[in-house]
């Protein structure tokens, strides 16, 4: 199953502010665990792609949260951020 990505940069290029959009969008489906720290979902989660903030949102998310999913794409396309896809087993970070 493919993943979506959207990208901590517009279409026409500029990088996205604020810096720590991609935590607060994630924070969103978030949890604290016992060690005190943050948890992100395996459905909506930061992380760096070839030094530029992304999210990686997989497809289940839309019948899981779909009010969440539809605010989500729509917040990124009203931003013009780019949005695409990945293989599951492709490396994220980088």
């Amino acid at each position: 199953m493919k993943k979506i990505i959207i990208e901590g940069v517009t279409e026409s290029g500029r990088k996205f502010r604020p810096s720590d959009w991609a935590e607060r969008m994630s924070g969103s489906l978030s949890t604290f665990g016992s060690d005190h720290r943050i948890h992100y979902s395996p459905l909506l989660h930061p992380t760096t792609i070839n030094g530029i903030k992304c999210i990686i949102i997989d497809p289940k998310l839309e019948e899981v949260a779909p009010e969440t999913y539809s605010y989500i794409m729509s917040w990124a396309a009203n931003n013009e951020l780019k949005i695409s896809e990945m293989d599951e087993d492709m490396p994220s970070a980088g």
